[in-house]
């Protein structure tokens, strides 16, 4: 016989998890002694509980298992809901263990209650309310085949406090199934047939990849039919590094801020091949005007749900993109598609190239942002995981650091979240010890969920902060610049602190950097004479330094707004 936290944590050490991130507060506290008396599970204890959903978010998007995260009832499990909207948005397949007061007080108003099944319905794939201890073995093993299977997404287990004190015989169930939840892995063989048929015949041919390509470890099938066409390709924010970013087939990120190159194929090519993307606004723009360009669309997802969602498609398949990609490359056999079928295109697309989109001036007086992360990029070789928050530094290093591996770029695509980087980074280094883990983050974002300086320190984790601070808040100041007449209306960080003095504080190494000439020696002392230590470099950029290209809310993807336009 064993109390429900016994066979709680015995069902983790089932699923094989070796670390947890979490707070501890009255409700879970049965479930904490037993973390105490055992070895096998690493509790890495954050200083606030969003901060715990958010790394157990990134030591999900680095590496192939599932996050955990544990907190208490009340404003407990109300301060990572943001975590778990966040993962939702972006399907990262996370468990959260929330308690709960005891059954008997349930819907009583009792001292740390909120009805946690209820507020996260809507952002979670599922949730449990477990009510009896003999259902804590079940409800787990459903809850880690719910979050990793299908299109991932985050899980919500609500445990009472009393059912953990309860006891009941433990046997962990080996092999289950549920009626109702049976994701399609194989993509249809006609369907995938008839994508085949297009893509040989294509004379203006583009391929679009998303973040599902990365869930599903599918950059091996990618790189094996990109490169067998020999067509052009863009990953978007959340498909960065499932193909390389530095083959001369990807024309880089599309979108709001996305290369010309990419959003003019992207938008005249004569069919699209759309791999695990949803085709979010941020992405393709107005959707109407998107739409009124003829051309066929091929849309591969494992979620039914998001084909024909913002976008007609013609040739739809669902099933698991990797699987679906492997069985593309088998239909499409050995002969490949003419250069010459494709050639008046590629001679387009370089025109759009020679726009050179991206370019920039670097003054002898001022540290552009985009200088920093291109030096970052040099001294770490490509090779780092980089955790970004959310806004200008968000961009800039999505378009000027070229990933050419998954999941060493982890930021918040979907909700747009805040304060996601540090916690993000240290995810990932408990994820991938020994790894170059970088935060690029920017003075308004870092201080979202800033205390975990504090976890960082308690860890020994040698974190990288690299902080773009302009300060402002820099994407809604470019918004307030360029569509509300520069009225800056409380987007001036006006009371920024000493970000080195901080850093010491906490216990780390703070490094001010003010002049260019400073940018390359302060990146390779941080990695070289500092590289076991967390180095907190606060860059001092241009307050005014813009992302280009944008297309603005309501535009198409070819109605951009470049540098030299302004």
């Amino acid at each position: 016989m064993m109390t429900g936290a016994e066979i709680l944590i015995r069902c983790l050490q089932e699923e094989k998890v070796e670390h947890i991130f979490g707070y501890p507060g009255g409700a879970v506290l049965h479930i904490y002694d037993e973390l105490f008396k055992q070895q096998e599970i690493k509790h890495v204890l954050v200083r606030h509980e969003q901060a715990a959903v958010h790394a157990a978010d990134g030591y999900a998007r680095s590496s192939q298992q599932v996050g955990v995260a544990l907190v208490t009832s009340g404003p407990g499990a109300t301060n990572a809901v943001t975590g778990i909207a966040t993962a939702y948005m972006d399907s990262i397949p996370i468990v959260v263990i929330s308690g709960q007061v005891p059954t008997q007080a349930i819907g009583m108003d009792a001292f740390q209650e909120v009805d946690m099944v209820g507020i996260t319905r809507p952002c979670v794939k599922h949730n449990f309310l477990v009510k009896d201890v003999r259902e804590i073995a079940p409800t787990v093993k459903k809850a880690f085949h719910i979050a990793k299977t299908g299109r991932p997404g985050p899980v919500v287990i609500d445990i009472p406090k009393d059912v953990t004190a309860e006891k009941c015989a433990f046997e962990y169930p080996q092999k289950f199934s549920m009626r109702s939840y049976n994701p399609i892995m194989k993509g249809h063989t006609g369907q995938i047939k008839k994508a085949a048929a297009l893509l040989a015949k294509a004379k203006q041919p583009m391929i679009l990849v998303g973040g599902g390509a990365v869930l599903s470890d599918a950059s091996e099938a990618l790189g094996r039919l990109v490169r067998h066409l020999g067509y052009p390709m863009s990953n978007t924010l959340m498909g960065i590094g499932a193909f390389p970013a530095n083959d001369p087939l990807n024309l880089g990120m599309p979108g709001m801020h996305g290369t010309v190159e990419s959003n003019m194929a992207i938008h005249h090519c004569d069919v699209l091949l759309a791999v695990g993307t949803r085709f979010g606004d941020r992405v393709i723009g107005n959707p109407a005007h998107f739409s009124g360009e003829p051309r066929k669309v091929i849309h591969i997802d494992i979620d039914p749900s998001s084909i024909s969602k913002r976008v007609k498609v013609d040739v739809p398949i669902v099933g698991n993109v990797r699987d679906v990609l492997e069985e593309l490359c088998v239909q499409l056999g050995e002969s490949r598609p003419p250069e010459a079928q494709t050639a008046e295109w590629w001679k387009k697309i370089g025109e759009w190239r020679n726009k050179k989109s991206l370019k920039y001036k670097q003054p002898s007086d001022l540290i552009m942002p985009q200088y920093v992360v291109q030096k970052l990029h040099e001294i770490t070789g490509g090779n780092a995981i980089v955790t970004t928050d959310v806004g200008q530094h968000q961009m800039w290093a999505a378009q000027y650091y070229g990933f050419e591996r998954p999941r060493r770029w982890l930021t918040s695509g979907g909700l747009g979240t805040m304060g996601v980087g540090l916690p993000y980074a240290m995810g990932a280094a408990f994820a991938n010890p020994g790894e170059t883990v970088v935060c690029i983050t920017g003075e308004a974002s870092i201080q979202m969920c800033i205390q975990e300086l504090s976890t960082a320190r308690q860890f020994r984790l040698p974190v990288k902060i690299v902080c773009l601070n302009n300060r402002y808040l820099g994407m809604v100041r470019q918004w307030q610049e360029m569509f509300y007449g520069s009225r800056y209306s409380e987007t001036y960080m006006d009371s920024l602190p000493d970000f080195v003095k901080l850093a010491e504080a906490y216990g780390h190494v703070g490094m001010r950097i003010e002049r260019p000439e400073d940018v390359e020696p302060a990146l390779k002392k941080a990695f070289g004479e500092h590289k076991d230590d967390l180095v907190f470099m606060d860059f001092i950029t241009n307050r005014e330094a813009n992302v280009f290209p944008m297309v603005a809310a309501g535009k198409g993807l070819t109605e951009m707004i470049l540098a030299e336009d302004l």
